[in-house]
């Protein structure tokens, strides 16, 4: 975006840049250089949602028509229930949106400009298109432009391309933008600078030709903003199933209120039973499920270094059958390393002595105090090793120029002459030794053989004479040889991805850079190169299905733009996969947003990379990955169960609520009592489910398959059916109670404490892992939550103030003792059928 902005200037000459005046003029209508806010929920959001809760409503309702008849025990307790019971059911919600702000945080504060010839600091969000900024060593620019006057620069545009190297820029010529119009980042000799990106090396003047969201930079946050969070696996199963049974809660309170009032004429009665029917169908511990699951499994893997952002996210990982690797910071340590020294027709190890003869001079040609990766690589090869110079600093440095790219010092040495030591691309150290094509051709054959392995070459000379030259004209150089470096591949990363791979899911992996190296590089880590790599030039001339068609086979991308990678992330999804994309840079971020799961690399990742993602690896490990998968695959099959028993328990509670209004005897439940066994039920299903250890194979099937729902309508049957069991046992006890003539509080009591046994025992016999002793130590909550239940039930009976409000008396004990019992086995006989299942299975398949 270049409207109302003089092209950039062709020489250096021009240098008086904008006036006051004319700068206020453009910031009024280009707006300011920052980009928009995303837009989030606030506070007050959340807890309208939270009042519109049907829980919430009935609870309420409850207490109101307590209060009203004059039971203030019980108004009060159902109130303080309530509010127990709400606290436990909300969860975070409120996930800040604070990507556009870490993008914004990129860009420097300040900048330096140059407005009506003097040069001024001025904060960056005032800079226009048109003005004249100077870019400095070390400095992060804040908006795009061209570089017009100065050095040759090198940029570090790692967080917009992927690429770890940095690239040279060179000052515009005299054809204007329209020379630089089609420029992207990652582009070698161009003249455009990006926002975000880090200048390494050189000084230059840089006149801006777009600002905010018309900068790469900006663009990448529009794009992130337009992404609406989709909701996850998890969420997809669960809200129609708590439509579906909340309705019919609803459905049967009114039922049951109409049915009780106009039977028996008492219509608070009739109102109080019928909300305790619907407070005992309403599945309210789903959610509470949900929650508790995905907090402890949050912490769980924040143990493992993996920060969770995105709670819902983990349990969506145990589904995950592509997962989308990026290779600079992901794959690779994001740095650069001498991997070898090419000399006279030989390739030396960078540990052998050979390789001084080369590596000496590259160091000689690099910085003192590094702050290019590739100068950083060349000190620590050449280590302890002692150069031969007499000084720590050189005596004159000869920075990059586009008609030379070769860095080169001047070093004094002990014999009192000058050794001169250059460092560049190949070409241009050959140029600088005036080598003749014979010698030309074994360099430029090494150096072709050194980049189809996926290596970065650079050319080094050097040359002794006399003196500096007052001329300041360099001498012939003498050739030395060639260094190739690498971005090495992470110690862990072909372990990691073998175990995915074990575990059923693909493996693709996602660059900016060059087809070779991204080839090599996949190589080692053991992805399938099968196809070769498709470039980000392919993708952009494919239709969306022609795209789906080639992803299928394809899995290295090289040269991607941060669009297409978005594009294939959608291309994944599109073919079924659940994907999971892993990424560092800014230009990974839509894609992270738009990934089932977005993985962010938390020590090197940037802030919008980190702000996209559902989860931050916070040892940038790609193993923590595959733990993260196991985690999700236990938490999906410990959320089945306690799903199954929450079901299950609801079935009694409910029967228990309904039957004695169709009988015509007296209330076995009241809603208080209800709110007691929903404060029991949640940490049951909750902590004592979430704390079983996960299968002992998981990891050795497939992803299950990404249509395959929570909780079906087998799973849904299942409790069903433990549920009558349970309901016949308790039910049939109540009958036996009034048909020996037991008052009416005992026999309350009788059905309440073996509901409450049933569901003890249910509990166990669902969650427990078959195999697993009774008394594991892994089964502690499970004997703390039914320890705390047996002491509020003795609290209950023990004081008469308490009794009298929940209505119950102590029947006789041998009574007690078989109802216990009784219970016991109808909860339990689910246990007792896995493990001779489980048994059958081992049997059959010694046999086999």
């Amino acid at each position: 975006m270049n409207d109302g902005a003089a092209p950039p200037a062709a020489a250096a000459g021009r240098l008086e840049g904008l006036s006051e005046q004319e700068a206020a003029r453009r910031l009024a209508r280009h707006g300011p250089n920052t980009l928009e806010k995303p837009r989030s929920r606030n506070v007050a959001d959340i807890m309208r949602d939270i009042l519109r809760e049907p829980m919430f409503l009935l609870l309420l309702a409850a207490a109101v028509l307590y209060l009203t008849v004059g039971d203030w025990g019980e108004g009060i307790f159902v109130l303080c229930g309530a509010a127990v019971t709400i606290g436990l059911v909300v969860f975070q919600e409120a996930r800040t949106e604070r990507v556009v702000s870490a993008l914004r945080q990129l860009a420097e504060p300040f900048a330096r400009v140059i407005r009506e010839g003097r040069e001024r600091r001025i904060p960056a969000h005032e800079l226009v298109p048109g003005d004249l900024m100077l870019a400095g060593e070390g400095e992060r620019l804040p908006a795009d432009g061209v570089l017009v006057a100065g050095d040759a620069l090198t940029v570090d545009e790692s967080v917009l391309t992927g690429e770890s190297v940095p690239v040279s820029k060179r000052p515009a010529g005299d054809g204007g933008p329209a020379e630089h119009a089609e420029a992207q980042p990652g582009g070698e000799a161009t003249s455009f600078v990006y926002a975000g990106t880090m200048n390494v090396r050189g000084q230059g003047v840089v006149e801006v030709t777009r600002t905010g969201v018309s900068t790469n930079l900006g663009r990448i946050g529009l794009s992130l903003a337009s992404i609406e969070d989709e909701p996850t696996l998890l969420q997809k199963s669960m809200q129609p199933l708590v439509a579906r049974l909340g309705a019919t809660a609803l459905a049967f309170c009114g039922i049951v209120a109409l049915t009780y009032g106009v039977l028996r004429g008492d219509w608070i009665e009739g109102g109080l039973a019928g909300i305790t029917l619907a407070i005992a169908l309403l599945p309210e511990e789903f959610p509470m499920v949900l929650a508790i699951f995905l907090a402890l499994g949050s912490f769980r893997l924040a143990r493992q270094k993996v920060l969770v952002r995105r709670s819902a996210a983990i349990e969506t990982l145990g589904a995950v059958t592509m997962l989308c690797v990026d290779k600079t910071g992901t794959l690779t340590e994001n740095r650069m390393r001498v991997a070898a020294t090419w000399r006279t027709g030989i390739l030396y190890d960078p540990s052998a002595a050979g390789a001084l003869d080369v590596l000496v001079p590259a160091a000689l040609a690099s910085a003192p105090r590094p702050v290019d990766p590739m100068d950083k690589a060349v000190r620590e090869a050449v280590g302890s090793s002692p150069l031969p110079v007499s000084a720590t600093q050189p005596l004159r440095s000869y920075p990059l120029r586009p008609d030379r790219l070769a860095f080169i010092q001047a070093w004094a040495m002990p014999d009192g002459e000058v050794l001169h030591a250059a460092k560049g691309a190949p070409e241009a150290i050959f140029d600088l030794c005036g080598m003749p094509a014979g010698e030309r051709a074994p360099a430029e054959g090494a150096v072709a053989e050194l980049a189809e392995r996926g290596l970065r070459v650079l050319g080094v000379a050097s040359s002794r004479r006399a003196g500096v030259g007052a001329d300041g004209r360099l001498p012939l150089f003498g050739f030395d040889g060639l260094v190739a470096f690498e971005d090495p591949v992470r110690s862990d990363a072909a372990a990691a991805l073998s175990q995915a791979r074990h575990a059923g899911i693909d493996v693709a992996m996602i660059t900016g850079d060059y087809p070779a190296t991204a080839v090599e590089i996949a190589r080692q880590a053991g992805i399938d190169t099968g196809a070769g790599a498709m470039t980000g030039a392919e993708i952009a001339r494919l239709a969306p299905g022609a795209l789906e068609q080639r992803v299928r086979r394809t899995r290295v991308f090289a040269r991607v733009a941060p669009e297409q990678k978005l594009a294939l992330v959608e291309a994944f999804k599109a073919n079924g996969e659940v994907v999971a994309m892993t990424g560092d840079g800014i230009n990974d971020a839509p894609a992270l947003e738009a990934a089932h799961i977005g993985i962010a690399m938390g020590r090197r990742g940037t802030d919008v990379a980190r702000e996209a993602a559902d989860i931050v690896l916070l040892d940038d490990r790609l193993a923590s990955i595959i733990g993260g998968i196991r985690l999700g695959r236990r938490i999906f099959a410990n959320l089945r169960k306690a799903l199954v028993y929450v079901t299950a328990i609801h079935i009694p509670v409910a029967g228990l609520a309904l039957l004695p209004v169709v009988t015509g005897l007296p209330p076995v439940l009241f809603p208080l009592h209800v709110v007691l066994l929903e404060l029991i039920i949640d940490p049951v299903c909750s902590l004592v489910f979430e704390g079983e250890p996960g299968e002992r194979h998981a990891m050795d099937k497939p992803p299950r398959r990404s249509g395959e729902a929570l909780f079906g309508m087998r799973h849904m049957a299942f409790g069903v059916l433990q549920g009558l069991v349970v309901l016949a046992c308790v039910f049939g006890a109540y009958l036996w109670a009034w048909a020996q003539g037991l008052p009416e509080d005992s026999a309350r009591a009788l059905a309440f404490v073996m509901l409450i046994a049933g569901n003890l025992s249910l509990a166990f016999a669902e969650a427990a892992e078959v195999g697993t002793p009774f008394l594991d130590r892994r089964h502690w909550v499970f004997f703390a939550i039914a320890t705390l239940s047996f002491l509020v039930m003795a609290a209950i009976f023990g004081i008469p103030a308490l009794a009298s409000v929940f209505r119950v008396s102590l029947p006789p004990w041998p009574v007690l003792a078989a109802g216990l019992l009784l219970s016991a086995a109808a909860g339990g006989w689910v246990g007792f059928a896995r493990w001779l299942g489980e048994a059958a299975a081992a049997r059959r398949a010694r046999q086999a």
